[in-house]
């Protein structure tokens, strides 16, 4: 039964790899060939390619890491080769997650409609709060990467004082559970900034859906159909970030309790997130739709 579900949960894997490379990389070409040929670029635009490039690295990072695992454990056993994907892991899920953060803060001050003070002059600063978050990104980045190479060290040092590298698997399995808790720990903050972003933005959406249907011909009235459209997206959104932590949670418990498949399970829900997330980006932009639909129209008159 076990080895049924193992081979369900990689080919759900390669179908999520295979999707997201498409749509992260969809995001990227078209809001390149836009640079390339109008020399410019929103800020909008700007954070959805970092946020695809880190995506893409993301997705590639667990796949290689779930290759190496059972196909390559030797390498493991050298501590370079174990940095290098621990670390490598660590940078692109920070963007990944950050990147979103910013992306809902961007939405939030850009849709939402509040009349505090301390909101409007954020709103008004839009550009230069989302370049204060990013830079302030860099010191969690920091903070996780310099916890995680002190749990290495540690690691590094039992196993030199046991018969060189001939490592147990309950001291790998200690190491495996301080690096996953440590960078649980790290990404609570952009949850908690996209989760209350997220909740605002809906509460200002659903407040202004009930007076334009007060106003207006209900749900029939385009605009009121446009903040519904905008609402499912948000939620959708929200659903699918809280997904991609309640993964970490279920990663760090594989390891804790050594559940190899919890573990495949919180990677499957893993890699559903930047995967589905980038989807929704490209329906919920109107460039990104037009250029989707296009595309589609091509590739079906040619068959």
């Amino acid at each position: 039964m076990e080895s049924v579900l193992q081979i369900i949960f990689t080919l759900i894997i390669i179908a999520e790899f295979i999707i997201g490379n498409l749509s992260n990389g969809f995001i990227v070409l078209i809001n390149c060939i836009e640079w390339v040929s109008k020399r410019e670029l929103s800020s909008v635009d700007q954070i959805l390619i970092i946020l695809a490039i880190s995506r893409i690295g993301l997705i590639w990072e667990i796949l290689l890491s779930q290759f190496v695992v059972l196909y390559h454990p030797a390498t493991f056993v050298t501590g370079t080769g174990l940095r290098t994907i621990i670390f490598s892991w660590t940078v692109t899920n920070h963007f990944s997650l950050w990147l979103a953060t910013i992306l809902s803060v961007f939405y939030l001050l850009k849709i939402a409609s509040f009349s505090s003070p301390a909101f409007l002059y954020l709103k008004w600063r839009v550009n230069k709060v989302i370049l204060m978050i990013l830079l302030g990104t860099l010191v969690f980045l920091f903070l996780n990467l310099l916890k995680i190479n002190i749990h290495f060290k540690e690691w590094l040092y039992q196993c030199e004082r046991n018969t060189s590298w001939n490592f147990s698997v309950s001291d790998f399995a200690t190491f495996s559970v301080s690096v996953k808790f440590t960078t649980t720990v790290f990404s609570l903050t952009p949850f908690t900034v996209a989760l209350i972003s997220f909740l605002l933005l809906i509460f200002s959406l659903w407040k202004h859906l009930q007076k334009m249907q007060l106003n207006y011909k209900g749900q029939r009235d385009p605009r009121t159909k446009a903040h519904i459209n905008a609402l499912k997206i948000v939620i959708s959104f929200l659903l699918l970030y809280a997904s991609f932590f309640l993964s970490m949670l279920m990663s760090w418990l594989s390891e804790l309790y050594q559940n190899e498949l919890v573990e495949m399970l919180s990677q499957t829900i893993g890699v559903f997130y930047p995967s589905c997330h980038s989807l929704l980006l490209i329906l919920g932009n109107p460039k990104l739709r037009q250029a989707s639909l296009s595309v589609a129209a091509k590739v079906w008159a040619k068959r």
